[in-house]
């Protein structure tokens, strides 16, 4: 699964400074998995109120998961070029990073410089907006209420299993 906050330009500085404000003491990045229940619903509520927007691209993968992260990265940056986006921002997995830069620069095609659209890996303590893709993710595959809770934030789920 890969999850990806969409966010309007003229809403980076809102969205940023309304996650930077669920920071507690000390605490450098949020992350869902490390943060408790009622930390979980706080951020989500919060995430919700803002008006987040997450999309989630799905694929099977069965032992193969950088084959099905790549396939979803490929049809997110597909979408995000069809909707003029000009910016993906993407939470590091350092080695790994030249995976996601091979494929989005086929992606992209012969001609990237055309498309104006930029990406870069980031650690995720330096990029607030990263942390709603997280909280989302996390949300939507504990199912259940979580998954009730993430509900208004999830614009789209991409199902590539579908496609195939």
């Amino acid at each position: 699964m890969l999850a990806a906050a969409i966010v309007d330009p003229k809403d980076l500085a809102l969205l940023r400074g309304a996650l930077r404000t669920l920071l507690l003491p000390g605490q450098a990045e949020l992350h869902f998995k490390k943060e408790t229940p009622a930390r979980r619903r706080l951020i989500m509520a919060r995430l919700c109120a803002e008006g987040a927007r997450v999309r989630i691209y799905r694929r099977t993968c069965g032992k193969h998961s950088e084959v099905a992260r790549q396939e979803c990265l490929a049809a997110l940056t597909r979408d995000l070029l069809d909707s003029g986006a000009v910016r993906l921002v993407l939470d590091t997995r350092e080695d790994r990073d030249i995976n996601d830069v091979h494929t989005i620069r086929t992606a992209l095609g012969k001609l990237p410089k055309e498309s104006q659209m930029t990406y870069e890996h980031m650690v995720s303590t330096q990029e607030r907006l990263l942390w709603i893709a997280d909280a989302v993710a996390w949300s939507y595959g504990a199912g259940g209420d979580w998954l009730r809770r993430a509900q208004r934030v999830i614009a789209d789920v991409v199902d590539l299993d579908d496609w195939s």
